[in-house]
């Protein structure tokens, strides 16, 4: 029997799991969506590719694997911030800077550029559903502030949330910080003056 780094084969390879999940990760942050492949990721964690089909048995299984390992822990941290906080306009402003915070942070994007590769239809369904929960915790703010048409002006939100971040320059703090205050405005104000 193989050896085991953890008190109970069923942690060793949790641990192991975890392990390729992020190392998977790491490569397409890196490398880009088309280095990620079995062959790469059984030689960065140090496995043999028969070790590695145990969890993977295709290149679509990894992707699907590691895409879907993103999206809950997301879902979680726009959860808790918007659970953190105390009226609407806080709530939809911690949702929004924590948005802002995980789609600039690097692994967004690697997880968007192998969400856009062929997956299977029960992988691309599973991953529609845990994006639904990345917007449910802004859709809850806005359907008990008793705003209209709640689920589609939070997937407005969210599309101005990602023009955003392609505003935001590391290091540019002030200039960060008012491309920042006016999405907020924008969503919890709108326009001061009608449209005529």
């Amino acid at each position: 029997m193989p050896r085991i780094s953890a008190d109970t084969v069923a942690e060793h390879r949790a641990n192991r799991l975890r392990a390729l999940l992020d190392a998977g990760r790491e490569i397409v942050a890196t490398e880009g969506a088309e280095a990620l492949t079995l062959a790469s990721l059984a030689r960065r964690v140090g496995l043999s590719r028969p070790s590695l089909y145990e969890y993977f048995r295709s290149r679509e299984e990894l992707v699907a694997a590691i895409v879907s390992d993103a999206l809950p822990e997301w879902a979680d941290k726009l959860e808790d911030a918007v659970n953190s906080a105390g009226s609407v306009p806080e709530k939809i402003e911690a949702y929004l800077r924590t948005e802002l915070a995980i789609i600039t942070d690097g692994s967004h994007g690697a997880v968007v550029a192998l969400s856009a590769h062929t997956l299977p239809d029960a992988s691309r369904e599973q991953i529609r559903a845990e994006h639904e929960r990345l917007l449910a915790p802004l859709v809850g703010v806005f359907t008990t502030a008793g705003v209209q048409r709640a689920q589609l002006r939070a997937m407005l939100v969210h599309a101005m949330v990602e023009a955003t971040s392609r505003m935001i320059t590391p290091g540019r703090n002030e200039h960060n910080e008012a491309v920042i205050q006016t999405l907020l405005d924008q969503v919890v104000h709108g326009l001061d003056q009608p449209i005529s």
